[in-house]
């Protein structure tokens, strides 16, 4: 790691990284397999920003304890340096998901992070796959309909970016690693002071 820790991906502690790390992987770690519209692909670290503001936009805003889980809820990509597509996922098969499964209990001890219920998971998933949609037509710039036939998610994407109110800039424009790293960290740093 950039901070000289050293991650085993295949037994890893709460203690192999420290929250630039994170935030760097996560901010070099690309959606949509690096594609997009646009010069630059979206970085994970956008991504679940975006999510973290959907969901603070909701009508229900969560916790502190489960914005951090929101923020940190793709944090094992950045520690792998990959984005799986999802329709390969389960062409990977049990040993990557066991593997994923790891880092995630990892940084679940790390953070304090409270498990899902129910009703926060299904909340997230909303979230998500709306900044999913989303993130298709305007990062990568498929059409709603191929939106809705090829990755099946049925919500209509938004027009604006939850991101600009926040960060100005120009709408759903990826953000260069070190803006999305430096961005993303601000946040879990202020995320894990509010939790505590």
């Amino acid at each position: 790691m950039p901070s000289g820790r050293r991650l085993d991906l295949l037994d890893p502690t709460p203690f192999d990284w420290d929250d630039a790390d994170l935030a760097l992987g996560l901010a070099r770690t690309y959606r949509w397999g690096g594609h997009s519209a646009w010069p630059l692909p979206l970085s994970v670290a956008q991504h679940s920003l975006t999510v973290l503001q959907l969901r603070r936009l909701a009508k229900t805003r969560p916790t502190p304890e489960a914005e951090l889980r929101e923020l940190l809820h793709d944090a094992e990509e950045g520690l792998l340096g990959f984005d799986c597509i999802s329709v390969l996922k389960p062409f990977l098969g049990g040993a990557f998901r066991e593997l994923t499964r790891r880092l995630e209990r990892a940084i679940y001890v790390r953070y304090g992070l409270p498990a899902w219920t129910s009703a926060a998971y299904l909340a997230h998933k909303r979230a998500d796959r709306l900044a999913a949609a989303s993130e298709a037509v305007h990062v990568v710039g498929w059409t709603p309909d191929e939106v809705r036939r090829t990755l099946k998610i049925r919500v209509q994407p938004l027009r604006d970016d939850p991101l600009v109110a926040l960060y100005g800039g120009t709408a759903w424009e990826p953000w260069p690693p070190a803006l999305a790293c430096e961005r993303f960290l601000r946040e879990l740093q202020r995320l894990k002071e509010c939790s505590t």
